[in-house]
């Protein structure tokens, strides 16, 4: 297994993961791991309250985005601490080697094939 090249792999997905997050909004600085999603700059409408009401859906749909890039952030941190202290490719699990191919496909799985989550609760890969 090239540990190098898939610690390159989620080194690329953090910086990715940070500039979308940087997109949707700003870095918490009270909680470094969150980002606040800011309202999108536009144009003056002439009802305002529909203008108000589009950035509101905006917002809520740039949540649910904030939250599904703040957990995969977080699964790839923790991959790079695994690699640092020489647990990477372990099984949180079952103690025993990942398989290469599932590290291949999301380098930072923490479970074997064998305990990978319920379907419909997979990691995200």
């Amino acid at each position: 297994m090239n540990i190098e090249a898939l610690k390159q792999k989620l080194e690329q997905e953090e910086k990715k993961l940070v500039s979308e997050l940087n997109d949707l909004g700003r870095q918490d600085p009270d909680n470094p791991e969150h980002w606040e999603v800011t309202a999108p700059e536009g144009e003056a409408d002439n009802d305002f309250n529909d203008e108000i009401a589009d950035r509101l859906e905006d917002m809520e749909n740039g949540d649910a985005v904030r939250t599904t890039l703040e957990q995969r952030l977080g699964e790839v941190g923790s991959a790079l601490e695994r690699i640092t202290n020489n647990t990477y490719g372990t099984c949180e699990a079952g103690d025993h080697p990942i398989e290469e191919d599932r590290l291949e496909a999301n380098p930072a799985a923490r479970t074997c094939k064998a305990h990978m989550e319920a379907p419909g609760e997979q990691e995200t890969i």
